[in-house]
């Protein structure tokens, strides 16, 4: 039997997933395998949704979702299985269909969701955990998921979570004047950046909390930021877009009010109005230590130095031939989109000054909705697929039967060959030949296709039983 076990945006909460998002998806398929009543398993585990396809042994019948669910609180500790959906048979095949095609996402017809199907199967390959029936599963939602895109308009390039954020996030900045700092440095960082110059950002530096980041600026063309420096980057940023899969927070308010006060402390200028301080730049909002006349440029050996710079402020002088400071004076907020699952960025983000925080459950939220027409047609053709998967699977079931009967209709055919052959000429025997094995064929067609039938409408033990009653042929086990 397969079972589906699926955790996902539609029937579980925000908490819930995040705890599942933590499991070791590389591990797990070898994890639920284990169990002695399963001969295969696959994990999906994505930002919005975690799925565990299981081949569990037929003869276990009614308790297969139960036996899922165990396999699950062993494999992930997880103490409320109860939270992963059971789907059987023909629907958890159309299940994994819809999934692959994009229907299931936040974004409907979002593409990246194709590729983590593929790599959940590779993944279970290399692992070894795969079955023949789970394999053919797999093959035939990757196939699916492609006629679905040829076919209608679902699958126009750019459906994605990120390009929703993003879209979101440009109803409050304009990213062409915006300084962002994109945390991460992995799939999600690159079609992060895509999407960032897509829409004009031209400011970009990225710091990787792994250290990786020197190479992916390097190969994408845009500013590193050392670790040493990742406070004061966060804080002179306008966006901060967290994408990594740390399991910790890898932003919170600890860094944005570090970063401040670093900045407040190099960001004095003789030409300060009066009051600055209490303006509302959010610079000095929530710094710890006091803006001083004259602080020391980023990189100067003068402390406490009196002289003015020419352009007005020490910090822009020192780091930018632009013709306004990096940190708007006056800017009232600070955007942190944060795409990781787990949370990458801490909630207390939202007690320093201006800062606004866009996660994946708020975008979630603001999923657009699907294109009635395309989504009307892909779940047909979804339907139409698993239909198909579901009478292979069912044929497959009857194959070895039909087999075994012909197998008894040949070894009848040839033991009457034998007794003719004892006593008729060679074409008496040649002719006998001729006529017996076109019976066989007429007497073995009505019983194959009957077999196919009722395997089709789920009956395929109806088959098993008639042959087993009529010629003892027990084909059940």
């Amino acid at each position: 039997m397969l079972i589906c076990l699926t955790a996902s945006h539609k029937n579980a909460d925000f908490t819930a997933l995040e705890a599942l998002s933590t499991a070791d998806a590389a591990q797990l398929p070898t994890a639920f395998s284990s169990h002695p009543a399963i001969d295969g398993a696959v994990v999906i585990s994505t930002c919005n949704r975690f799925e565990v396809y299981l081949d569990v042994q037929a003869e276990q019948g009614q308790q297969a979702a139960g036996i899922a669910q165990t396999a699950a609180a062993d494999a992930l500790g997880f103490h409320h299985p109860e939270t992963l959906e059971p789907l059987a048979d023909a629907r958890a095949a159309e299940h994994l269909f819809s999934v692959a095609a994009g229907l299931e996402s936040v974004v409907i017809g979002e593409g990246e969701i194709a590729g983590q199907v593929r790599r959940a199967l590779s993944s279970a390959q290399e692992a070894g955990t795969t079955s023949p029936h789970l394999e053919r599963l797999f093959q035939r939602a990757s196939e699916t998921q492609r006629g679905i895109k040829n076919k209608t308009g679902l699958g126009e390039a750019g459906r994605s979570i990120v390009r929703l954020a993003l879209d979101l996030a440009s109803a409050r900045v304009d990213f062409a004047d915006t300084r962002v700092l994109l945390v991460g440095t992995g799939r999600f960082a690159g079609v992060s950046l895509a999407e960032l110059r897509r829409r004009g950002a031209r400011h970009i530096e990225v710091w990787s909390p792994s250290g990786r980041g020197d190479g992916f600026a390097r190969s994408h063309a845009i500013g590193h930021v050392d670790g040493r420096d990742a406070a004061l980057a966060a804080a002179s940023a306008d966006v901060i877009v967290a994408c990594t899969s740390a399991e910790d927070f890898v932003v919170d308010a600890a860094l944005l009010r570090g970063g401040r006060a670093q900045l407040a402390a190099t960001h004095a200028f003789p030409a300060a109005p009066e009051g600055h301080e209490a303006s509302g730049c959010p610079v000095h909002a929530g710094a710890r230590e006091p803006v001083l006349a004259g602080a020391a440029r980023p990189g100067s050996s003068e402390q406490g130095s009196s002289e003015p710079a020419a352009s007005g402020c020490p910090m822009h002088a020192a780091v930018t031939a632009e013709p306004r400071c990096p940190v708007e004076h006056g800017r009232t907020a600070q955007l942190v989109i944060d795409m990781g699952m787990p949370r990458n960025v801490d909630p207390d983000v939202t007690s320093v000054h201006g800062v606004e925080v866009l996660d994946l459950e708020t975008i979630r939220l603001h999923a657009p909705l699907e294109h009635l027409t395309a989504t009307s047609d892909a779940r047909d053709l979804v339907r139409k697929a698993a239909l198909r998967f579901e009478r292979g699977t069912a044929e497959r079931q009857v194959g070895p039967a039909i087999a075994a009967l012909r197998e008894h209709v040949e070894d009848a055919m040839q033991a009457e060959l034998e007794r003719i052959g004892k006593r008729g000429t060679e074409e008496q025997r040649r002719l006998a030949e001729q006529a017996l094995r076109h019976f066989a064929g007429v007497l073995l067609h009505k019983p194959t296709v009957r077999a196919r039938e009722l395997a089709a409408e789920g009956r395929h033990d109806d088959f098993l039983s008639a042959i087993d009653a009529l010629y003892g042929i027990d084909q059940s086990a």
